[in-house]
């Protein structure tokens, strides 16, 4: 009997524990979650917007993951959450409308949702139709750079202060233009490399609207990551049409920095006689009518060699009027060679009076019109074997220019490692048609390890004053001249 009743007990305990494991199996974990997306925001079109859903919470203090997902965004709308899985993303509200963003937290204890809803409108941009004539500073009111901040009607003086804020975006109505005057008038134009400031036409053509005028001559002047663009609708100077010029009655000074100017009929950029281009550094000049940039023999150098002028211009290369650089005791004059391998190109004459010198690398083409006087201090050209000076026509072609003449007395006048071609296409001096001519008393230059090709007259010219380093014909290669490779009077 006793034996029974135990057995009995066993099975009894053991019927009650696999009841309790049951009863353990089917408990499930209350949801303990709280999603909170935070409040409804009303933003700008353009702007970037800060979602937050830090208040989200689970009551046993248990982590939880975030996921964010737009459950509704305006159409043709392209805008990403960024960082959709932390508690604090971000998108950029691309076009005016509403934007709904689901919010939902989960952990083992289950999951919880919330939306929250952006509203972007777009504000309309300020109209600038007056001239300025008290200090003024311009902010990026919308931050989007495809709609502008300001819109500017009429032409516009400035002759006070006029700062502009990085982001900033002017559009220009059909042939308006903005001139910085001499007297008072300075612009600050400084963006940086996220937010560049962006001078555009109301509509985004080339040649929309006329472009900027510099002639204030404040050393303050400054672009910085500035886009000049769809300019160049009317001549800013003569029957010269550019994205911006400045001009030299007034010395005109100006620092240019990262800047960009593109899509403009005409040139990119013209400097006049006389301006001072104070600093000039990692430019581009991308898709304009014209060449990229016109400008004075003067500053030159002042170029850095890291601006870009080969992006699809009209044509790639720094154009040069006729002009001279003037004399100096102590300064050399140097011109160096760009990485993009970009030709200074001489429309006209080029009178030097300076210490010229050219780094290797350098090119140079000349205009059938053009040619280059050494008249007094020096010319220095010495390239390397493996970066050679060259200075040809504009066309690559036998009589295209009409050739160097040099004057000077120095002893630093030296071409080595060069090529000089295509000159000679008329009479450089006492009738005689050649790509170098030393002509004059006392007038010398030594010439070596160079080509000398192409001339429509002789190689090397030299009247009975001038000097040339006796082994002229043997250290150097002369081909395809029409006539001899040395005259020597």
């Amino acid at each position: 009997m006793l034996k029974a009743r135990r057995i009995l007990w066993a099975a009894l305990s053991f019927t009650l524990l696999l009841g309790s494991c049951k009863e353990d199996e089917d408990v499930k974990p209350s949801n303990t979650l709280t999603a909170k997306a935070g409040a409804d925001q009303n933003v700008n079109a353009g702007s970037v917007v800060n979602l937050d859903g830090s208040a989200s919470a689970d009551s046993e203090s248990k982590p939880f993951e975030f996921s964010w997902a737009f459950s509704k965004k305006p159409a043709g709308s392209t805008a990403n959450l960024a960082s959709a899985t932390t508690a604090k993303p971000t998108f950029t509200a691309d076009l005016p409308g509403e934007y709904e963003v689901e919010l939902t937290i989960s952990n083992a204890n289950g999951q919880s949702k919330d939306k929250v809803l952006i509203t972007a409108t777009v504000i309309e941009p300020i109209v600038i139709d007056a001239n300025i004539r008290a200090k003024l500073t311009l902010t990026d009111r919308i931050n989007n750079p495809a709609i502008p901040d300001y819109i500017v009607n009429a032409n516009v003086s400035v002759n006070a202060e006029l700062e502009i804020k990085p982001g900033v975006v002017i559009a220009f109505a059909r042939d308006t233009r903005i001139e910085i005057n001499d007297g008072g008038g300075v612009l600050l134009a400084k963006g940086d490399s996220a937010k560049p400031i962006r001078f555009i036409g109301k509509e985004t053509t080339k040649g929309f609207w006329s472009g900027i005028v510099f002639r204030s001559s404040s050393s303050a002047n400054t672009l910085e990551n500035v886009q000049v663009m769809h300019a160049g609708s009317k001549p800013l100077y003569a029957t010269t049409k550019a994205g911006m010029a400045v001009l030299g009655s007034g010395r005109a000074e100006v620092n240019i920095k990262n800047c960009s100017f593109e899509q403009n009929a005409g040139y990119g950029l013209y400097l006049d006689y006389s301006v001072i281009l104070a600093s000039f550094e990692k430019n581009n000049f991308k898709d304009n009518t014209e060449a990229g940039i016109l400008m004075g023999a003067e500053n030159v150098k002042n170029l850095d060699t890291d601006s870009k002028f080969t992006n699809g211009n009209g044509r790639n290369v720094v154009e040069i009027f006729g002009s001279s650089l003037p004399k100096s005791a102590t300064t050399e004059v140097v011109w160096k060679g760009f990485k993009d391998k970009t030709p200074y190109r001489i429309l006209e004459n080029i009178a030097s009076d300076a210490n010229w010198k050219l780094l290797p690398g350098v090119i140079i083409e000349v205009g059938r019109a053009g040619y280059i006087t050494i008249e007094d201090g020096y010319f220095n050209a010495v390239g390397t074997e493996t970066n050679k000076i060259i200075i040809r026509g504009a066309e690559n072609t036998a009589a295209y220019w009409k050739g160097l003449l040099c004057f000077s007395t120095s002893d630093k006048n030296v071409i080595e490692n060069a090529e000089v071609s295509g000159g000679g296409n008329i009479a450089i001096v006492s009738g005689k048609k050649a790509n170098i001519a030393i002509y004059g008393g006392q007038s010398r230059m030594a010439i070596r390890k160079s080509l000398i090709s192409n001339s429509g007259g002789y190689g090397i010219f030299v009247n009975y004053q001038g000097t040339v380093n006796a082994d002229v014909e043997t250290v150097n290669t002369f081909k395809d001249n029409a006539q001899a490779k040395l005259l020597k009077e």
